[in-house]
């Protein structure tokens, strides 16, 4: 099974989440992308459920907030991850993001607060305990999360880091068959 944690302001209908769904269906891999909510405390509930309930041991992909996310879950069930400009709360401003957001594809409105801030600290860890499992994909040029950031929390895992793009990472496309070979451990 392949599950898909969107980003801060995405949902389950990013067209990262819709063509990674599309071409697991090709490939009749179950796929899940759930809609996380905006505290961490219960995205994480929501996914440890999904996760519990998987007929089989999932891979994670996460993309930026979804990223970090997928690195907390990774370690807590002994999962793998591809990570997509992932974040790294230890060297962003989260105090900044305090206010109120928009959902880019629902156009909900939301606010995030300073104990949504404390929930993302509080997952935090200090270190990758199996490199092995993970699979860092990062664009250089992107224009929200240093990459550089995403390189030294991830230093001994896998890199793909290309030149330019943004970040949405708009090679996407091109990793989706390497993300499944990735999930399958081939």
């Amino acid at each position: 099974m392949l599950i898909y944690l969107h980003g801060f302001k995405s949902s389950p209908g990013s067209l990262k989440a819709r063509q990674l769904g599309e071409h697991a269906g090709r490939l009749k891999i179950p796929f899940a992308c759930p809609a996380l909510p905006i505290g961490a405390d219960d995205a994480m509930a929501q996914v440890d459920a999904l996760i519990a309930t998987s007929p089989t041991s999932p891979t994670l992909v996460g993309s930026s907030l979804g990223g970090f996310y997928a690195t907390v879950l990774a370690e807590r069930h002994g999962l793998r991850a591809a990570l997509i400009n992932p974040l790294v709360p230890a060297r962003v401003n989260l105090d900044t993001m305090v206010g109120p957001h928009q959902n880019y594809h629902s156009g909900e409105s939301f606010t995030f607060t300073s104990d949504h801030v404390a929930q993302l600290r509080k997952l935090d860890m200090p270190a990758i305990t199996r490199p092995e499992r993970y699979w860092l994909l990062v664009e250089t040029d992107d224009e929200v999360l240093d990459y550089r950031h995403a390189l030294e929390r991830y230093a001994s895992v896998r890199q793909t880091i290309v030149p330019g793009g943004n970040h949405s990472f708009t090679c996407w496309t091109d990793y989706l068959d390497d993300i499944v070979r990735f999930a399958a451990n081939r």
